[in-house]
């Protein structure tokens, strides 16, 4: 069993976390971050006010905050009676009171945190860098910061952090908010600046290197701010995969979206794997898999993550009945330019969003206010004019009432005030009227228009100035909102104990060895996963026996936990028919076989059914490094081997999953009956799947991979032909 680093005991948890069967936490720890972010008493340790000097302004700031939040500061400075008018103390353990945060700007980080420890302060900051990003003596220092926090009840934020969490926010900007958390404060300027743009931003987390609070505690802490309507984040590498998961099935429990934009796309991946599971499960692929199944919204640029974040802020969910998910939220494009009109709409289809046509009643209506050559059914394109008096209202409250219609997007191109004007005025009016959202593009390179400036940004209305930016945040909309309704948490149920399949597979494991083909399937076997009818023959007669049982035709294939990847090796023949074409295959697979590896240990020859129906898949278990076993599908043949057609999901997860990973695939369609293909049993897949997902839980601490190359999905069933278990 993997032993979590979570489950010891230490002062600040006194009572260990539940497990699950891997090992792993299947809750939250609890911290009061209340505290962090509303504290009583502030110490600033290397406080300054000499001009000139970067800690007189970070003393300044950290006043500032604190000061608002109504906390008695500290200036923390062994040369000074007073720091910028307030009395000064020489060491932290000269304060008269307790301590709830300390912020610590001076380079000797560790020896300041150990006074904090001793001050039995709750919270402390470390500004300093130079910890293990540098490696060396920084690593050395980072775990000396590590078993500092460890051995006491102070959580700290870094070190190799900025000062953020201490901006002061605006505070004439309504809710709901976004959170933000960053890794990078740099990164997180242009969200915070956001508030410029009129988009509220009530906290900020920089989390830095992470030696205890990370990311997944403030994910947890920000959805439960009643203020907050969406957390938004900029992430280097996460600390740990099922804390975050944890943490955001919290957050989708509460309905509080969350949008990262994580660095780091390489295209890497395990490249001394054994399995093919392995060879595919590239790391940030995981991570991009895990996100959707997280319904955590993953962009790739600051200026989408704040675009993005400002819309499920801003916007109700969906509120047609049953409106949820790309096929069935419809889109309106409403523009003054036919042109316009059509390059949005092609956006809009090219994200696969739906652009329903308008009633006949809608248009009806629209054509009292719209010239007849125009086109009114959606896009909807004015012609303009109407904009610029009492049809443009007409008009708007005419698409919105549209019973086909629950987002209305509006791109404003290059417009003359005397259409954009009143337009905007238009569109804040009607939103006020509706649930539906409404998003406008300012599309054009004039940012100090009345219309953008004064009426768009003083609304509430999501404003874009991208085309792209505009559809890829209703697409995150609509996909989140889809996701919320069918969401139900995967850690209601986790998996405590292992199962009987377990007692059954475990005797058939070799430490640290890749087993034979026909010892892998005997572990799949114990698990339920249908596997080919075979016989391992020890002799020529003993094939020649079985092959007429199996026949007429079959397979033969050399059995050896030293020679895994047969084929490539020739050590495999299909359709041998016939006692003779038996007994002589049965010599040449062992001939071959010593050849290819002279001493490698032969169990025998395997002699299978020959399957030739069905579509191949490929199925098996790798181990991430960040979160653990790690399920991972794919179409057989060209669509794993050239096209890496694959996809992954993340322990636990329940049979809504397992479906979706078969519907994402690209080659899906092979298994749905495109061109006249029979149509696979998928049912039976899923069902492998979710077998696969409780022997990767079960046998988290002994199996390093698994690969079940192929999974031939029938008509009626599914079999494994093909398997490889690696253990630990």
């Amino acid at each position: 069993m993997i032993v979590s680093n979570r489950m010891a005991r230490t002062a600040r948890h006194p009572t260990p976390l539940r497990l699950d069967v891997t090992g792993r936490p299947v809750e939250l720890r609890a911290i009061d971050l209340d505290t962090f972010f509303h504290p009583r008493t502030v110490a600033v340790v290397g406080a300054s006010d000499t001009p000139g000097r970067p800690n007189t302004a970070m003393t300044r700031k950290v006043r500032d905050w604190a000061e608002k939040a109504g906390a008695a500061i500290y200036p923390v400075n062994p040369n000074r009676p007073e720091v910028d008018g307030l009395p000064s103390v020489p060491t932290i353990l000269d304060i008269p009171v307790d301590v709830d945060l300390a912020a610590i700007l001076v380079g000797e980080a560790v020896h300041a945190l150990e006074e904090a420890v001793e001050k039995k302060a709750r919270f402390a900051v470390v500004f300093a860098a130079g910890f293990a990003e540098v490696g060396g003596e920084g690593t050395r220092l980072q775990a000396r910061l590590e078993q500092l926090v460890k051995s006491s009840e102070l959580h700290l934020l870094g070190p190799n952090t900025n000062l953020n969490a201490f901006e002061t926010f605006r505070d004439d900007l309504a809710p709901p908010t976004i959170a933000l958390i960053t890794q990078s404060g740099h990164q997180g300027r242009p969200i915070f600046q956001g508030q410029d743009l009129g988009i509220a931003l009530s906290h900020w987390a920089p989390t830095g290197n992470e030696v205890d609070l990370e990311v997944a505690d403030f994910v947890r802490y920000f959805a439960d701010q009643d203020e907050v309507g969406v957390i938004a984040a900029y992430v280097e590498g996460f600390k740990d995969g099922r804390t975050l998961m944890l943490a955001a099935d919290h957050a989708a429990g509460r309905g509080v979206p969350i949008v990262v934009v994580k660095v780091g796309r390489t295209d890497e991946g395990r490249s001394m794997a054994m399995a093919h599971t392995g060879h595919l499960a590239g790391s940030d692929a995981v991570i991009s898999a895990a996100l959707r199944q997280l319904g955590v919204i993953r962009v790739d640029g600051l200026d989408e993550l704040l675009d993005t974040s400002a819309l499920l802020a801003r916007a109700k969910p969906p509120t047609r009945p049953g409106a949820s998910g790309a096929s069935s939220v419809g889109v309106c494009v409403y523009s003054i330019s036919g042109g316009t009109g059509a390059h949005m709409a092609d956006l809009v289809s090219a994200a696969g969003l739906r652009l329903p046509s308008l009633s006949l009643a809608t248009q009806d209506q629209l054509r009292q206010w719209i010239p007849s050559y125009l086109r009114v059914s959606n896009p909807v394109d004015n012609g303009g004019h109407p904009s610029t008096d009492w049809r443009g209202r007409k008009i708007l409250d005419a698409i919105v009432a549209d019973p086909a219609v629950d987002v209305v997007i509006c791109p404003i191109t290059g417009a003359l005030p005397s259409m954009s004007k009143p337009l905007a005025r238009d569109l804040v009016d009607v939103a006020a009227t509706t649930d539906k959202p409404i998003c406008v593009v300012w599309g054009s390179p004039v940012d100090d228009d009345v219309a953008y400036r004064e009426i768009l940004l003083g609304s509430r209305l999501p404003v874009f100035r991208t085309f792209a930016n505009c559809v890829r945040a209703v697409r995150s909309y609509v996909d989140y909102h889809e996701f919320r309704q069918r969401h139900v948490s995967p850690f209601s149920r986790p998996a405590m104990k292992p199962s009987t399949a377990a007692r059954r597979a475990r005797p058939l494991l070799r430490a640290g060895e890749a087993l034979s083909e026909h010892s892998s399937k005997e572990v799949l076997a114990a698990y339920g996963i249908p596997v080919t009818c075979e016989v391992l023959a020890t002799s020529a007669a003993q094939a020649v026996r079985a092959a007429a049982d199996l026949g007429p035709s079959v397979v033969m294939k050399i059995s050896s936990p030293e020679l895994p990847h047969k084929a490539d090796l020739g050590l495999v023949e299909l359709g041998v028919t016939g006692a003779g074409a038996v007994r002589t295959t049965y010599a040449r697979l062992l001939e071959r076989a010593g050849a290819a590896a002279p001493g490698a240990a032969v169990e025998g020859v395997l002699v299978s059914e020959l399957v030739t129906d069905g579509t191949e898949a490929v199925l098996g278990v790798a181990d991430d490094e960040l979160f653990g076993p790690t399920v991972m599908l794919g179409i057989g043949g060209v669509f794993v081997e050239v096209l890496q057609d694959v996809t992954f999901r993340v322990p636990p997860f329940d049979r809504g999953e397992a479906r979706r990973m078969v519907s994402e695939l690209r080659g899906s369609a092979l298994l749905t009956g495109a061109r006249g293909r029979q149509a696979a049993d998928t049912a039976a897949l899923v069902d492998a799947i979710m077998r696969v997902q409780r022997l990767a839980v079960d046998l988290a601490g002994e199996v390093a991979e698994l690969d079940i190359n192929p999974l031939v999905v029938r008509a009626k069933g599914a079999v494994a032909v093909d398997a490889l278990v690696v253990c630990r």
